[in-house]
């Protein structure tokens, strides 16, 4: 339907005065011309101006275009301005240190940060290039800084950035130190935002202080330290960062700790913003790895490890028998690095999420370590345990990986990539792989399948509605075995948990895409020894699983 005139001449007027005051030549030229095409561009006008992009606890993420619905200068001035007037609110003391990755954008968006926080009197810390995002976690703990923002998208498509804050140990606590933020702060620095004037009047200082390649390298020491000293070398590792910034801090963190370097995807190794030859910049999208599996295959990699472009997550593909590569889930990657860690006497406590494998609380269980489990997300796994023990390590089946909370409290790609490289390595020098790993635990607690039932809409309503009909018809089985327990998060999370004897269905939306999710688990007792045969019954189980959310769902 036609937008109304009476709104058309709203939103022309909301726009004439957002381009009084976008401080950029290029997205106010983009405005105009948006505006000049009306009436035809009435619909590109009002979703520019729909609403302002919203600082939640992933901070900003949107497409880069002008307008307060999207990504530009304009809306970094304002956040910037509106995260340093809460800090000085909460009386935070410090410098703010900033990292970016290479994005379209990225690096200017760091550069006003600084501006905004020595306008304001604070001192600003830039990281000295394009880096992984866990780097820039390191250093708010490593120089002691009030907060850090780091601008990237992470695995979002190239037409998008964002703008993630992380605070320090005076306002973030114990837990919180270096993490990301968690309620009530994200309120607290929205509500400073939409505080701000005039973008004129926010007062620019000098481009803060450029910190040296000195900090990269005590981040690749310490990287390095995570892993044992003395352990097994030899293995041969094919990785990609996937035209992100993840490969020369990798790549050295690998020479420091005594492997050999990784060999790298040529194609894909150095920064690229438009991401060429990926559909999608994700390892878990389908293709997105198949030139990593080629390398591997060519030069006969033992294993095969991809990072996300901002290299805070890390996907591992292995060997799978005579027919080729297969990637390892999330929750399999999570399980061995932490079943590792246990063997290598890591003691404390080991958390995971909601949507994430059961098999990592049976493993704590039988070997009298402390567990927890927490909503989606890092900054809620970071503080796991509210501090009744120590987190030695958390994961989400989402690749996302914390073998060394002391060092980054945050999803590490690039420490996770070493200690898989460690684990693989020691199995290889005992003729074994980490398949045989897998099948090792799948013996001692059977197999715990996991899948995902995963639908993308274009109406939002869908997803609500889907929420609404499972919450009011919920299936009373599963796989033919009653329901025993049924928990709604609401109104904490919009969360619908179902488990049976045999299977679990975590039902939720995605937080950051317009998707519908529901993770299913099978767990599958093994008997005589036979692993195969269990993953079999459990493969089928879940299709069948699979099916019967699908209908309850409506979908």
């Amino acid at each position: 339907m036609p937008a109304d005139t009476t709104d058309i001449d709203d939103i022309r007027e909301r726009a004439r005065r957002w381009l009084d005051d976008d401080p950029d030549p290029a997205t106010r030229a983009e405005l105009r011309d948006v505006l000049d095409r009306l009436p035809s561009s009435a619909p590109d006008l009002a979703d520019r101006f729909a609403g302002h992009l919203t600082f939640g606890t992933a901070g900003l993420r949107g497409p880069l275009r002008a307008g307060p619905n999207g990504m530009n200068l304009a809306v970094v001035t304002q956040a910037a301005a509106g995260l340093v007037g809460w800090l000085a609110a909460q009386g935070g003391t410090g410098p703010l240190v900033i990292g970016y990755d290479a994005r379209y954008g990225s690096r200017e968006f760091a550069e006003r940060t600084a501006q905004v926080a020595t306008g304001a009197g604070r001192p600003a810390l830039l990281l000295p290039r394009p880096l992984p995002t866990p780097v820039l976690a390191y250093a708010v703990r490593r120089l002691g800084a009030v907060a850090g923002v780091m601008v990237t998208a992470s695995h979002n498509p190239p037409q998008d950035n964002g703008y993630k804050v992380y605070l320090g140990a005076a306002l973030g606590g114990d837990l919180g130190a270096g993490a990301q933020i968690v309620p009530p702060a994200d309120a607290g620095i929205e509500a400073s935002i939409r505080a701000v004037g005039p973008l004129a009047e926010v007062p620019l200082g000098p481009p803060g202080q450029v910190l040296g390649d000195d900090l990269v390298s005590a981040y690749v020491e310490r990287a390095a330290a995570v892993i044992a000293p003395d352990g097994a070398r030899d293995l041969s590792v094919a990785y990609t960062p996937l035209h992100g910034v993840g490969a020369a801090v990798l790549t050295a963190a690998f020479a420091r700790a005594g492997f050999p370097v990784p060999g790298v995807v040529p194609e894909q190794a150095e920064p690229d913003p438009a991401f060429p030859t990926v559909s999608f910049p994700n390892p878990e999208e389908p293709g997105a790895v198949d030139r990593l599996v080629a390398l591997a295959d060519a030069t006969g990699a033992d294993i095969a490890i991809a990072n996300d472009p901002d290299a805070d997550r890390c996907a591992v593909a292995v060997r799978d028998g005579s027919t080729g590569w297969r990637m390892l889930r999330g929750d399999e990657v999570g399980v061995l690095l932490a079943d590792h860690l246990m063997r290598r006497g890591v003691t404390g406590l080991y958390a995971t999420t909601i949507v994430s494998s059961s098999l990592l609380r049976a493993m704590c269980a039988a070997r009298g370590l402390p567990y927890d489990e927490t909503l989606t997300g890092f900054k809620w796994i970071v503080r796991a345990g509210g501090g009744s023990a120590p987190l030695v390590f958390g994961y989400e089946e989402a690749l996302g990986y914390c073998v060394a909370p002391d060092m980054v409290r945050d999803k590490d790609g690039i420490t996770a990539a070493l200690t898989v490289a460690e684990l693989a390595a020691g199995l290889k020098a005992q003729g074994r792989t980490l398949t045989d790993r897998l099948d090792e635990l799948a013996a001692e607690f059977g197999v715990h399948h996991t899948d995902q039932l995963s639908v993308r809409v274009d109406d939002l309503r869908e997803i609500a509605d889907a929420m609404a009909r499972i919450r009011a018809a919920t299936p009373t089985t599963l796989l033919g075995h009653p329901v025993e327990a049924t928990e709604d998060l609401l109104p904490e999370a919009d969360v619908v948990i179902l488990r049976s004897p045999s299977a679990r269905v975590v039902i939720r939306p995605s937080g950051t895409e317009p998707k519908l999710k529901a993770y299913l688990e099978v767990v599958e007792p093994v008997t005589d020894g036979d692993v195969a045969e269990a993953r079999t019954r459990a493969q089928t189980a879940v299709k069948t699983l699979r099916a019967e959310i699908a209908t309850a769902l409506g979908l």
